[in-house]
């Protein structure tokens, strides 16, 4: 009997000295051990916590309908580094990565399970501050391009010059001229959007400029246009391509005179106003083939940025699904973890002639399908899961495809942030110096000649 008790004390004094929190839990779920890793990343003592169903203790989204561990109990496969979320003693979101699996008595019956959880809240700032570093007013990207785009918005801040941006729809031109926007000197006044394209041209000419009471049956009074109400800020004009040349002529005055008269005004009204223009089509094609004026088209021709579609910038595609998430997690009350990198080399494949906001669709609806957990291939639109629209794929498979990319940057990122300093990195990153070495190998990293390991 005092050999069993010495052999349980040695145990304990095991488990209470790694970092990893450890607890096991009987039959009836009701935890058995509980370890002092398990304590510190809780916030829970030992003696609360023993005794009671683990769910209690945990609080974690899977612990209703997706139990890990019970998955391990009635299955016999163990878990193995699963991401997920807990709620601590204060109530705070404690991401960590589970594993599980089975625990037998001598005679190899199962009595319970045993789970192995680490605290990932370092990687999970590290992640967020690499985030940071890849977000600029709310436009999400790594690509160099995109990047070359960010600093010719910061140099327009200086500027009152028109700017049009041009690219297929779907790339985010409405983020860019918010952009500039609230970088520019009248990031205090308003910023008012209309879409050319989707009104008609008779009724654009009252939206943009307005007009006086009895100018026509129904106008019973005075009705400011978009160009009053900018007053002071920016029109964002989209889709532009699609105005008249009539409308272009009209638009060129307020341009070159700063001036316009609402229907049915009898004088000119001065106004402060910076013009931003977006268009999904070519505008010197349209001015050659003489559906869009010369003049015009100069004018509003002063800084062009050109915004690229997202199969060229494809490492943005793991940023941009992230981001996605946690906005539906937000705005519709769900709790899924991430993506399954099969799913993900799919999205990966994909040449998304929508751009980012069929990216965007297309993450709402594995997570409408996909309950909780992490979206997987299946959760996919059955189009995009067969490949439907990728004429044109190299010769690697998804698989082949996958993450490596992704990893890559990752872990380069983590150590330019550490100074080179791989033992720094791999305790930030959760993982030991021997296996982040091996992933520097894999992955082809070139490192520094001078790291940061002594400093």
């Amino acid at each position: 009997m005092n050999k069993d008790k010495d052999k349980e004390s040695q145990t304990q004094i095991i488990l209470d000295s790694i970092t990893d929190g450890v607890f096991t839990v009987d039959s009836e779920w009701k935890i058995t051990s509980f370890n002092r890793a398990a304590e510190s990343i809780t916030g829970i003592p030992k003696e609360k916590a023993l005794g009671r169903q683990c769910r209690e203790v945990f609080r974690a989204s899977i612990c209703e309908d997706s139990c890990s561990l019970r998955h391990t109990v009635d299955t016999g496969q163990p878990v193995v580094n699963q991401s997920i979320f807990i709620e601590n003693a204060k109530g705070e979101r404690v991401p960590i990565s589970i594993s599980t699996a089975l625990l037998k008595n001598k005679k190899q019956q199962v009595v319970g399970g045993v789970e192995t959880f680490r605290d990932l809240s370092l990687v999970e700032d590290l992640r967020k501050e690499l985030y940071n570093r890849q977000s600029f007013h709310d436009i999400i990207s790594k690509n160099k391009e995109m990047h070359r785009l960010f600093h010719i918005v910061e140099q327009l801040s200086d500027s009152d010059a028109t700017v049009i941006l041009s690219g297929e729809s779907g790339t985010g031109k409405e983020l860019f001229a918010k952009a500039i926007h609230s970088v520019s000197s009248r990031k205090d006044g308003p910023m008012i959007t209309i879409n050319c394209g989707a009104v008609p041209d008779n009724l654009l000419e009252s939206e943009l400029f307005g007009y006086k009471a009895g100018a026509f049956t129904d106008a019973k009074k005075d009705k400011p246009g978009r160009i009053t109400l900018a007053h002071g800020g920016t029109l964002f004009l989209d889709e532009i391509g699609d105005i008249s040349p009539a409308m272009q002529v009209r638009l060129l005055r307020v341009l070159q005179e700063k001036v316009f008269e609402p229907l049915g005004g009898t004088k000119s009204e001065k106004v402060d106003v910076r013009i931003i223009a977006a268009t999904n089509k070519d505008l010197e094609k349209l001015v050659k083939e003489g559906a869009f004026r010369t003049d015009f088209y100069y004018r509003i021709n002063v800084v062009k940025l050109f915004l690229p579609p997202l199969r060229d910038r494809k490492e943005d595609i793991p940023l941009l699904a992230e981001y996605f998430i946690s906005k539906f997690n937000r705005h519709k009350g769900k709790d899924i973890q991430g993506i399954q990198p099969e799913a993900m080399a799919i999205l990966m494949s994909h040449d998304y002639p929508g751009n980012i906001r069929e990216l965007e669709n297309i993450i709402e609806y594995a997570m409408v399908v996909c309950k909780n957990g992490l979206i997987d291939s299946k959760h996919l639109p059955d189009s995009l899961a067969r490949g439907s629209g990728n004429e044109n794929h190299d010769a690697l498979s998804p698989k082949q495809i996958s993450l490596k990319g992704q990893e890559k940057d990752f872990i380069y990122n983590a150590l330019a942030e550490n100074n080179w300093n791989r033992k720094r990195t791999a305790a930030r990153l959760g993982m030991h110096p021997a296996t982040l070495w091996r992933k520097i190998k894999r992955l082809n990293i070139e490192l520094p000649k001078q790291d940061g390991r002594y400093k």
